[in-house]
């Protein structure tokens, strides 16, 4: 039984000037490297960075080849750390995500990254759906505004909205500072 980190799409198209820029990415990411040191220092080899790569150019960001497609400096892998390249929201599907964590024996993981209402969301509700513990760091994520018809969510509501209802069912979720406690 062992601990694993999942570290969703901290990408630079998710930073100013990038092609899908979120609200305050920035923090997002330090918090999630403060994680991720906590991660190299305690359970090393428990270490999945998750990449989007658009399949379809129609997406507009993450396209193969560009500046914006790749990690984060912030988050930065170590070449001994798993990069998993998903194409879907839900970072195990048709993945080797699964696969790697049973291999490590990880009955729990941790995730933080971006966007909350999308990729995050999809990624810990499919992680509880295949049996794993799992908590979720929330101001190590970011996300943006949306809106419907013309009605626009700020990004901070769109956050707590997704954060709130994944609390409980589905996962333990906690700040930076909780969880390196």
């Amino acid at each position: 039984m062992s601990t694993a980190l999942i570290i969703v799409d901290i990408q630079n198209d998710y930073f100013p000037n990038g092609k899908m820029e979120l609200s305050n990415p920035e923090k997002a990411a330090a918090n999630a490297a403060k994680v991720l040191e906590w991660f190299r220092q305690n359970h090393k080899d428990n270490i999945f960075h998750v990449q989007h790569i658009a399949a379809d150019p129609r997406l507009g960001f993450f396209l193969p080849d560009t500046e914006g497609v790749e990690i984060n400096n912030a988050v930065l892998p170590l070449e001994s750390e798993s990069i998993i390249k998903k194409h879907f929201p839900n970072s195990f599907l048709k993945t080797e995500l699964e696969s790697k964590l049973k291999e490590k024996e990880a009955t729990k993981v941790v995730v933080v990254g971006m966007m909350t209402h999308m990729c995050i969301d999809a990624t810990v509700r499919a992680a509880v759906d295949l049996g794993y513990e799992t908590t979720l760091i929330e101001d190590a994520c970011a996300t943006r505004d949306l809106s419907y018809q013309d009605k626009v969510v700020p990004a901070e509501q769109v956050h707590y909205a997704f954060v709130s209802a994944l609390d409980g069912m589905y996962a333990t979720v906690t700040s930076t500072e909780d969880f390196l406690q």
